[in-house]
């Protein structure tokens, strides 16, 4: 944790932070891609990303409040589905083997208001330990054009690009990133 932000903690999410948590995702989505991303391709990622309960329900998302603010967002799975909101395509809640399989890093999300202040480190660091206290010996995350720097700063290597095509045919970019515990 960055020292001048001693304000930073760190909890397990609650079903009441969904709105709360929502509506920071939207703002994440909204604001910080578009440096990364053609204004189409900024609304195409509404399709793709967003909130996932499930993640919640398995104890297995963490918050990160600032003082009163919720600053980010952010969680790892045992489960199948790399990437995705409830509202996405393509989900899998099959369980994963950690002899065989690495867990996934899913849903990181930081507020605009609270970028570079350590939040997503913060967050990597829990889900990491999480992983690997659950047996896991890897993880993999699907990441945002606009995470990946983070995550290579973090130790993550990129394992392939890939899109994800949306309902107006947009191709979202992003890349499988994985690391060794």
């Amino acid at each position: 944790m960055n020292s001048s932000q001693p304000n930073l903690l760190l909890r397990l999410a609650r079903p009441e932070d969904m709105p709360v948590l929502s509506a920071l995702m939207d703002r994440a989505i909204g604001e910080l891609l578009g440096a990364f991303l053609p204004p189409e391709g900024v609304k195409a990622s509404f399709e793709i990303m967003g909130l996932d309960t499930q993640l919640i329900a398995d104890g297995a998302y963490f918050v990160v409040e600032d003082g009163e603010a919720i600053a980010g967002c952010g969680g790892w799975s045992r489960r199948a589905t790399l990437f995705g909101g409830d509202h996405s395509a393509g989900r899998d809640a099959a369980f994963l083997d950690p002899k065989t399989d690495a867990a996934r890093v899913r849903a990181m999300y930081t507020h605009p208001d609270h970028t570079r202040k350590g939040v997503g480190r913060l967050i990597l660091d829990a889900c990491e330990a999480a992983a690997r206290a659950a047996g896991f010996s890897r993880v993999e995350m699907a990441a945002t054009m606009g995470g990946a720097p983070l995550y290579r700063a973090c130790g993550y290597h990129e394992i392939e690009p890939f899109e994800a095509e949306t309902s107006t045919g947009y191709r979202v970019p992003l890349i499988r990133m994985g690391k060794a515990l």
